[in-house]
């Protein structure tokens, strides 16, 4: 099937900026303190019509920035963002706007994007009045009907975000994501604020607009059991790389990344046999001094001398799925329950 979105070597650098006694200390020495972050480092990543995608890792993997780099917010330093086969780079202005339009992104924090001077209605359809999509006479009754799809009483449009509880904002983000006809949502930690048993309800409504809209997710998470029940495929991630990417029953089933396998060994189960639960060993290292060679060697029970000496690539080690391991296919090979 064709990728509604492709991202080719996707890179994304932030450098840091010293302060001002960092700044005297360098014309007086005559250095530069400046230090380079690469926060995505070279992904490759096919996202097909329809698929909810998840992107997991630790926190300082990438992943917000990587979806927001999907989403427009950053620009990426380096690679290309492909849409239906067109770099969005390459296109005209107009054909820019309309492809900013067809993807749209959730935000964690619903009070924090929700403008708290504006109503609801304004909310909600100020940007599809904005970009022609209605016209400014029909924003009530397009606002309205929004707000029943996602669940909100439409006679509430009027009020401000304060006066709407945690969960009823979540909807209110998703309510003005859909406003402007999007193909693709990027949902970034959307449900991580909520109670459980809402997190439950706003889950059953991305199932439901899906399924009516015929949209596309990419969704990003640390909850490794809300991710196995809800995306179709999953994409790995450590130190701004992509370390496996696989279908979710398959990766759950036997990952080929000795990261993947040690996060997976942490979900808490309900099974009724002992189980002893041992943190990664180490920390995640900074993005500003990254390890050479594959980053994750200094904390993996399988790394050799090649693992610092060498990048593994992120190639194909079964049908529909790809590692970037030097030993991914001696991994594969092991029970889950053997890789330490």
């Amino acid at each position: 099937m064709q990728p509604i979105l492709k991202l080719d070597a996707v890179s994304r650098q932030f450098r840091s900026s010293p302060d001002f006694a960092q700044r005297i200390s360098d014309m007086l020495t005559r250095r530069n303190s400046e230090q380079l972050v690469r926060a995505v480092d070279g992904i490759d990543l096919d996202v097909r019509p329809g698929e909810i995608i998840g992107l997991v890792g630790e926190s300082g993997c990438g992943k917000s920035t990587l979806a927001r780099i999907i989403s427009g917010i950053l620009q990426p330093s380096q690679g290309r963002i492909l849409l239906e086969d067109r770099d969005v780079a390459t296109m005209t202005e107009p054909e820019r706007r309309k492809a900013s339009l067809s993807i749209q992104m959730v935000f964690q924090d619903a009070t924090a994007s929700l403008n708290p001077r504006k109503r609801v209605m304004e909310i909600i359809g100020e940007a599809a009045v904005v970009h022609g999509i209605i016209r400014p006479r029909d924003m009530p009754a397009y606002v309205s009907e929004i707000m029943a799809r996602v669940g909100l009483d439409p006679a509430s449009r009027d009020l401000y975000p304060h006066q709407f509880s945690g969960g009823q904002r979540a909807r209110i983000g998703i309510a003005r994501a859909l406003a402007v006809k999007p193909r693709i949502l990027v949902c970034d930690e959307s449900t991580a604020a909520l109670d459980v048993s809402i997190q439950a309800q706003i889950l059953n409504l991305f199932v439901d607009l899906k399924r009516d809209l015929d949209l596309t997710y990419i969704f990003v998470s640390h909850d490794l059991g809300m991710i196995e029940n809800f995306c179709d495929r999953i994409a790995v991630m450590y130190l701004g790389r992509v370390v496996e990417l696989a279908e979710t029953e398959a990766l759950f089933a036997n990952p080929h990344h000795p990261y993947t396998r040690a996060l997976l060994r942490e979900i808490p189960t309900l099974e009724p046999k002992k189980r002893i639960f041992t943190a990664i060993k180490g920390e995640m290292p900074s993005p500003l001094h990254p390890p050479s060679g594959c980053h994750f060697h200094p904390r993996c029970t399988m790394a050799r001398d090649v693992c610092s000496a060498e990048v593994p690539a992120l190639r194909d080690t079964a049908p529909a799925r790809r590692a970037a391991c030097h030993f991914a296919e001696e991994l594969k090979a092991q029970e889950p329950s053997d890789a330490g």
